[in-house]
């Protein structure tokens, strides 16, 4: 584990998704996962089904972070384009991944059904390659360098997110305590400012709510640091105590 923050890029890549048709839910899982390698999400691209588009939002994204993962266009139909896209990027041919092919041949075999020509399209890959495993569908992943292209659909990437875990390199996981205040924002915000000041390895932000008729906010104190995140929080909370605020660790 190092010192070093390691960071990571996204592309989420479908017209459903820009359309409204689709909510997201990768982002979330995405950075939550993330988190917890020691990687931190820094930036997120939403682009449609163009290669143009897509081209542009890799290589951007590769080159500015130690890792890129990309959502969606990794399926069986005409309009999922993303391995053709991230191939173009990297200036290498797409090719029939054998092995991935026989993931495809066996998962079909066993639900008796045939590896269509359209099936098939999920074992192309940039060439030089290698595979996400992927229980839920048979079809994989795709890891090129720091690039990983994953499915779309929210669980089946959960699943590949579970097969790369350990695998990467990272830096201190960043750890987060919320305490939560029955108080407009604002009314605390020079608190808010001082106590991070004093502990410059922390951040905190704040997220107001309005629930009951009542006006509130959650304070989330982070760190990669587990002392100086318990030493941040104990000023928070004497801060907010002192000046007459009511406060609920855990948050609200």
């Amino acid at each position: 584990m190092s010192e070093r923050i390691y960071t990571a890029g996204l592309v989420v890549i479908g017209d459903e998704i820009l359309s409204g048709r689709t909510h997201d839910k990768n982002i979330a899982q995405i950075a939550s996962w993330l988190q917890v390698q020691g990687i931190r999400l820094s930036e997120v691209r939403v682009v449609p089904d163009v290669v143009g588009r897509i081209v542009e939002a890799v290589n951007a994204l590769r080159e500015g972070y130690d890792y890129l993962f990309t959502t969606g266009g990794i399926g069986p139909t005409h309009d999922d384009i993303t391995v053709d896209a991230v191939a173009e990027a990297l200036g290498v041919p797409v090719v029939i991944h054998l092995e991935a092919r026989a993931m495809l041949e066996r998962y079909y075999a066993s639900i008796g059904k045939e590896l269509t020509e359209a099936r098939l399209r999920m074992a192309r890959v940039p060439e030089g390659a290698d595979l996400i495993p992927n229980r839920m569908s048979g079809a994989p992943g795709i890891r090129f360098g720091n690039i990983h292209l994953m499915a779309g659909v929210p669980h089946i990437t959960a699943g590949m997110l579970d097969a790369l875990t350990g695998t990467l390199e990272g830096g201190a996981p960043l750890l987060s305590e919320t305490i939560g205040c029955w108080t407009p924002e604002s009314e605390v915000s020079d608190i808010l400012r001082q106590v991070e000041k004093a502990h410059e390895n922390c951040q905190i932000g704040s997220y107001p709510f309005f629930r009951e008729g009542r006006v509130g906010a959650n304070f989330v104190v982070r760190s990669t640091d587990a002392g100086q995140l318990e030493s941040c929080v104990d000023s928070l909370c004497d801060g907010l105590g002192t000046a007459g605020f009511d406060f609920t660790p855990g948050g609200i």
